[in-house]
């Protein structure tokens, strides 16, 4: 009985949901009438100013004769283009993730020496408190490996003796170890998962200080800890293009309002790691995944436009697949014409697909990715263009990887802590007051009934 107290519904807290629903009478023209930034974004989508930033800039327009015109996006972390890094990465054959970090915590691109120098901190780093994957993270094993994930990180608190210590050196000092351990906390949450939940058996591979990021994250999740070279290059690049995004996503911007108030690092990490776990943030890759699954069950002909072409206005009429009226992978609330991440992304993901022998079906989503704008723009009104975003292609790389889809979403949070922990250095190097967002009271003012007049 005692366990169902935290799964069962009770009829009186079905009374008190009622409470809670008749309560909510806030209708949407309110936000008109009163000028609300619904989101932080105004009528046209575009996102309100609350900050600035130094570290990345996207770009999705250009000026064309004074006026704002849709662009193919752009994507820069501290004045570079992310195009360029990757191509750099690629020509020098390094390791991409790590330069990208240094680049992002140090407004620098490292020289041979100082990479060398940043990789062996990481190293340092890599190793967990003792006893920590036995008292933490194989108790109580989540399903949800992110609820793990912001575990882990929490009770990290706990083993620093200078938890609240929020001058520079000091928050350097755990970004830098969280950067670390975040692949390990992450793989071994799902291990324990795996083992406890799922029946599987049960392994822990210690990282290798020698391996890159995304070479120890295949080392320490498959039994055998083998990889091929373009394996960890095309997990390299998917690190890179997810490690930052502006201060205006929602993990980012939630780092920047948690740090604010001037709590601990992990406090704020965690706080992050709960923002990116929400489905419309870093859960899209699996909605792709499954959509694509449900697709090949009812497309005969992955290489018929007029098949595909149906499966996707069932989509957007809710007749298939969840039933949102989504395309899920299309569309961004930044990019118009393109989205960066993806169309870097892509040739990567394409020479996967050859060494699986999968190209079939990298044709489908290349299918996919030429009918669905035109599909969305004869169903729909179009007021920027819509384009794939890297969320379309990542979850498929991420199978072709051998990856369980229950890591999918902390493999970004481990991407994306090199850009909250560049934005925690950012907010409290440059701000010293507390964000405070205004919300304006539209309910009524009543007069006090005693208690015993209710």
């Amino acid at each position: 009985m005692a366990e169902n107290l935290y799964t069962e519904i009770t009829p009186l807290i079905k009374k008190y949901a009622d409470y809670c629903e008749s309560a909510a009478t806030i209708v949407p023209n309110q936000y008109t009438q009163y000028d609300v930034k619904r989101g932080l974004r105004d009528l046209n989508g575009k996102g309100v100013l609350v900050g600035l930033t130094e570290i990345s800039d996207v770009c999705a327009t250009k000026i064309v004769n004074g006026e704002s015109v849709p662009a193919d996006g752009e994507l820069y972390y501290r004045g570079y283009n992310v195009k360029d890094l990757i191509k750099g990465v690629g020509e020098a054959n390094h390791d991409g993730f790590e330069e990208c970090t240094y680049l992002l915590l140090f407004g620098k691109l490292p020289n041979k020496d100082e990479l060398h120098e940043f990789k062996d901190l990481l190293g340092f780093y890599h190793n967990l408190p003792k006893y920590f994957v036995r008292d933490v993270i194989m108790k109580a094993p989540s399903s949800d490996i992110m609820n793990a994930l912001a575990k882990s990180v929490l009770t990290m608190y706990s083993y620093d003796n200078r938890a609240d210590d929020i001058s520079i050196p000091n928050v350097l000092r755990q970004c830098i170890q969280l950067i670390a351990l975040l692949p390990e906390l992450s793989v071994y949450s799902y291990q324990a998962y795996n083992h406890y939940t799922k029946g599987n058996s049960f392994f822990i591979h210690n990282p290798k200080p020698e391996y890159s990021t995304a070479e120890n994250l295949l080392h320490i999740l498959r039994p055998d800890s083998s990889f091929s070279p373009l394996e960890a290059k095309l997990l390299d690049t998917a690190l890179i293009l997810h490690m930052e995004h502006g201060g205006g996503n929602n993990s980012t911007f939630t780092t920047h309002l948690v740090s604010s108030s001037g709590t601990d690092t992990y406090s704020a990490i965690a706080a992050a790691i709960g923002s990116l776990k929400g489905p419309r943030h870093g859960g899209a890759n699996i909605k792709v995944t499954k959509m694509f699954e449900d697709m090949k069950q009812h497309v005969r002909d992955w290489n018929d436009d007029e098949e595909i072409t149906r499966y996707l206005e069932d989509l957007l009429n809710k007749r298939a697949f969840d039933h949102s009226g989504l395309i899920y992978g299309m569309g961004h609330a930044v990019y118009s014409l393109s989205d960066p991440r993806a169309v870097i992304f892509r040739s990567y993901v394409e020479q996967l697909s050859a060494e699986k022998h999968r190209s079939d079906e990298f044709a489908l989503y290349t299918n996919v990715e030429r009918l669905a704008p035109q599909v969305i723009a004869k169903e729909r009104k179009i007021y920027k263009g819509v384009s794939t975003n890297v969320d379309f292609f990542s979850g498929f790389a991420y199978d072709m990887l051998g990856l369980p889809v229950e890591l999918y979403t902390p493999i970004f949070a481990v991407a994306r802590i090199a850009g909250w922990s560049a934005h925690r250095l950012e907010e409290l190097s440059y701000n010293n007051k507390i964000m405070r967002p205004a919300y304006k009271y539209v309910g009524d003012h009543t007069e006090y009934i005693p208690f015993e007049e209710r």
